[in-house]
């Protein structure tokens, strides 16, 4: 999955020309591929979402939710084709969303559980959609380096905590959430989104080594919250896994809840730190 996330971002690159070292070569659209690749990870996620609400007796309207997931998902793509600042586009897109919503509740549930679906709704919504489409803001203001960066230093952290957790671990982290994680677990998720982290920022120039070192620190903590927020979900919804689509996994949620958590942050990151 790493080698074809990496291979798909880096042909995406290619396409736009942002690859080369001139401006010159950059196309006005970018990051076409990665949106498809976001938009066809989107649909199970929301599959897998709804399968969990269903647990708690709460609706998710599928054909809304994913449509407008991978609207959201597109906040700074669509802005490029259509020639509107991305949080016009966010603001009008968000007011036709609850509107489809709220005519979706209507059509099919009438006046039932209307605060409770849609409520789940919006949250299924802003979750997969608003959060993913950090990801992509990522890769067309600040170029392909700064997001494979983020991906792997986010998901190096899982791998550190799994690592040095499950041999090693003693001391319980979140034992409500998750009891299977433990502080030598998230020092093992520290140590490794470290190295990561100034590997990618001295190989490729993306900051300084002590800025790479602070963002290792910092997406470790947040990428294991990102992975607790999803285990929060599951847990009320009595469920060990999003799916089990993915062997060894779980779910696509089980694989992108770390990121997605923490795509926004990494953005104001490289907004200011960068």
């Amino acid at each position: 999955m790493t080698i074809f996330f990496t291979a798909v971002v880096v042909f995406d690159g290619w396409l736009d020309g942002s690859l080369t070292a001139s401006a010159a070569d950059d196309r006005a659209v970018q990051g076409t591929i990665l949106y498809v690749l976001i938009a066809l990870l989107i649909i199970p996620a929301q599959l897998e979402l709804s399968k969990l609400a269903a647990a708690k007796d709460l609706k998710i309207f599928t054909p809304v939710s994913i449509t407008a997931s991978i609207l959201f998902a597109g906040s700074w793509y669509w802005p490029q084709l259509i020639e509107i600042p991305p949080q016009v586009y966010l603001f009008f897109l968000s007011a036709f969303v609850l509107l489809a919503l709220l005519l979706y509740q209507y059509m099919r549930y009438g006046t039932s559980a209307v605060f409770a679906n849609c409520g789940a709704n919006y949250f299924s919504i802003v979750y997969l959609g608003l959060l993913s489409g950090f990801v992509l803001a990522i890769r067309i203001d600040f170029g392909l380096w700064p997001l494979l960066m983020f991906v792997f230093v986010v998901k190096s952290s899982d791998i550190g905590a799994y690592a040095i957790g499950t041999p090693f671990g003693r001391h319980k982290f979140s034992p409500k959430i998750s009891p299977s994680k433990t502080w030598e677990g998230m020092a093992g998720a520290v140590a490794a989104a470290v190295i990561v982290a100034i590997i990618f920022a001295r190989i490729f120039g993306i900051m300084s080594w002590w800025l790479a070192l602070i963002f290792g620190l910092c997406f470790a903590f947040i990428g294991q919250l990102g992975d607790l927020a999803e285990s929060m979900i599951k847990r009320d919804a009595e469920q060990k896994d999003s799916a089990s689509n993915v062997p060894g996994f779980g779910g696509i949620l089980d694989i992108i809840d770390s990121p997605l958590l923490a795509a926004p942050f990494a953005y104001l990151f490289f907004m200011f730190g960068s």
